[in-house]
């Protein structure tokens, strides 16, 4: 979605928990990021917020709370009916929202082995290289 409104980027920054499936010790978060670097032709900055703090996301607190506003009193009982709740978030400032359905069905217990982990163009940063890092096209 973003590649219309920034056409010429040649970088993505990701901010993500440090926990879950994102979490900066998964090997297949990293391993599968590769992968998006390489097919979107981008380097990819990620900095995990540090254990215990993923309240901190800026973002997911400016957007969520109008989005909870939007679907107020509106029965969640669809997949469709979330995401059609979602994109019609707007505010007075100009926020809009986009979302779209991954219908892809993803496969569970993959393994990561030593060999594709290290094929994984990652570059540490000087602070906190376990949570921030930059995996390269």
């Amino acid at each position: 979605m973003g590649s219309y409104r920034f056409p010429n980027a040649t970088r993505l920054l990701m901010t993500a928990d440090s926990g879950g499936s994102n979490g900066y010790k998964r090997r297949l978060w990293k391993t599968e990021l590769q992968k998006l670097a390489n097919f979107m032709g981008l380097n990819i900055t990620v900095c995990h917020f540090p254990p215990g703090t993923s309240k901190w996301n800026n973002i997911e607190h400016r957007l969520f709370s109008f989005i909870t506003q939007n679907w107020r009193g509106k029965s969640l009982y669809d997949l469709v009916t979330v995401i059609n709740l979602m994109s019609h978030t707007t505010t007075s400032q100009g926020l809009l929202v986009k979302s779209a359905v991954d219908t892809k069905v993803y496969p569970k217990g993959i393994e990561v082995s030593d060999d594709d982990l290290g094929k994984v163009k990652l570059k540490p940063h000087d602070f906190h290289g376990e949570w921030n890092y930059t995996v390269k096209k």
